[in-house]
């Protein structure tokens, strides 16, 4: 069973006990959190899919780690011929969640 979910306007499949890295959520570390904007759920076959959303199904799961750095995005910009060169660097900064049901 697997169910598409809307988190913090990213859309992420997700099944029951999958950890994923989610966009910075405001809940602390060990919290409870419910995902009402699920936009397909799968059971075994059969497909419900929402208009936007799924009614009633909702995705719960709590917050392992509340303030995770993704990978460095590095900025690199130059103009030819003008000796302008500039480097910057971006870490986002994620949650970790476990999927407890999907319901």
């Amino acid at each position: 069973m697997y169910a598409i979910v809307d988190i913090a306007g990213s859309q992420f499949k997700v099944e029951a006990g999958n950890e994923i890295f989610v966009p910075r959520l405001p809940q602390a570390k060990d919290s409870e959190v419910e995902f009402d904007k699920v936009l397909l759920v799968d059971a075994e076959g059969k497909v419900k899919v929402g208009a936007p959303y799924v009614k009633g199904a909702v995705v719960k799961a709590t917050v392992l780690a509340d303030d995770v750095k993704a990978d460095k995005v590095l900025v690199f910009k130059k103009i030819r011929r003008k000796g302008f060169q500039t480097l910057n660097g971006h870490r986002q900064k994620l949650t970790k969640i476990k999927i407890n049901e999907i319901a």
